[in-house]
């Protein structure tokens, strides 16, 4: 649409979303830099600048004369965006742990907080208050007050469409996950985004991951269970019912047989092995009884080079190559990033995979890299999608509007 064709409402409303998206990626500024990024008139960027700074949005700084970098002329105004002018939070609600973190308007952390949670114990009740007690601690942590929360974001293992509600499942389990989450944290948070917690990793590997510069990618949460965050063309993808890459497809593959996790597919691999007696005689976990074997123990034993680990993590990763030839014929990606917790000893996993991988599909094969964004990378991914929804809102909210 043409300016020519905005009320003046609309263009002045334009004209204020745009020096504000400038301000939020840099530093210093003046009202040259403005024109010269934003395209505005010198008396509109000034006045437009002026109604941030009465908003709170914008600090004025010393001039360009006190800031010892005036030469001739009139000293230039400067500016700056104010990161701490309200704070976001995001959440990774998991089924047996769940991480809150806050942060700037600029996603800058100011405290991290983790709630256990018993994963048999997972009522909407439960989870309700495990959500509200891990977010309330973490704002506690930061010496910050709801009411400077802008905006939240919260991932659930579950499927969640575009209005945060998920999916009903045949024994109830997605919506114990997210039990009207939504609504219950815009019960005093302005803007509440809710999302599935795989699609929360792939923005944090696209934001500051394994992602940046790739459009065609897949992040792949594999500790437990698998979850996938998908890419196409630049864009995530969702579905009508958030169900877009549900991982229980695998139940009908070949070679998966289901959707369970590196992690819990290299404990049971271990498992099986040490009762049949086939670990090789100088394997630590030989020495272990079989309860004491778990996806962490035997990917660590794998990656420091024990011979019994390092079997278990071929056979696991030519299952994760099945998976990524799957991944990658559906959505030609050209990286599938195994991502979360189970990424820190999944390296002789990968290399296993990467070796199987060109033998599952006729298209280019995906490069297969593990994470380096740890076990709190939906947390990352929520704060980020928090940052943006914030960005989007913020203009809206009643505490930055001007009184008339």
């Amino acid at each position: 649409m043409s300016q020519s064709l905005l009320t003046p409402m609309a263009l002045r409303r334009a004209s204020l979303d745009a020096v504000l998206g400038f301000a939020w990626d840099v530093e210093v500024f003046t009202a040259s830099d403005v024109l010269d990024a934003v395209g505005l008139t010198r008396s509109t960027a000034i006045d437009v600048i002026d109604e941030l700074v009465a908003r709170g949005l914008l600090t004025e700084l010393p001039n360009a004369r006190a800031a010892g970098d005036y030469r001739k002329g009139r000293p230039a105004r400067r500016f700056a965006f104010r990161a701490d002018a309200g704070y976001v939070v995001g959440v990774d609600a998991g089924r047996a742990r769940l991480t809150a973190t806050v942060a700037d308007l600029r996603g800058e952390t100011r405290s991290v907080r983790h709630l256990a949670a018993d994963a048999s114990q997972d009522s909407p009740e439960d989870r309700r208050r495990d959500a509200v007690r891990v977010v309330d601690d973490a704002l506690a942590a930061a010496a910050i007050a709801r009411a400077d929360v802008t905006a939240l974001c919260v991932g659930v293992p579950a499927p969640v469409d575009r209005i945060g509600s998920s999916p009903p499942h045949r024994d109830g389990f997605w919506r114990r996950m997210n039990p009207s989450l939504r609504e219950l944290f815009g019960e005093w948070a302005p803007i509440v985004r809710v999302e599935n917690d795989a699609s929360l990793a792939a923005v944090a590997e696209r934001a500051v991951g394994a992602a940046v510069g790739y459009d065609d990618f897949v992040t792949l949460l594999a500790g437990e269970r698998l979850g996938a965050g998908v890419w196409v063309d630049g864009t995530p993808l969702r579905g009508a019912h958030g169900g877009a890459a549900e991982m229980v497809a695998f139940d009908h593959v070949t070679g998966v047989e289901g959707a369970w996790g590196l992690g819990y597919r290299a404990a049971e691999v271990a498992r099986r092995a040490l009762a049949k007696g086939s670990l090789p005689s100088a394997s630590a976990l030989r020495l272990l009884d079989a309860t004491e074997i778990d996806g962490k123990t035997v990917l660590t034993l794998a990656a420091d080079g024990d011979p019994g680990a390092l079997v278990v993590a071929r056979q696991v990763g030519e299952t994760l190559a099945v998976i990524a030839g799957v991944l990658g014929s559906l959505f030609d990606s050209r990286r599938i990033i195994v991502s979360g917790a189970v990424a820190a000893g999944a390296g002789p996993v990968i290399d296993a995979a990467a070796d199987a991988l060109p033998q599952e599909l006729d298209l280019p094969a995906p490069e297969i890299v593990a994470s380096e964004l740890g076990a709190d990378i939906v947390s990352v991914g929520a704060v980020r999608a928090a940052v943006e929804a914030a960005r989007t809102g913020v203009l809206d909210l009643p505490r930055f509007v001007v009184a008339s």
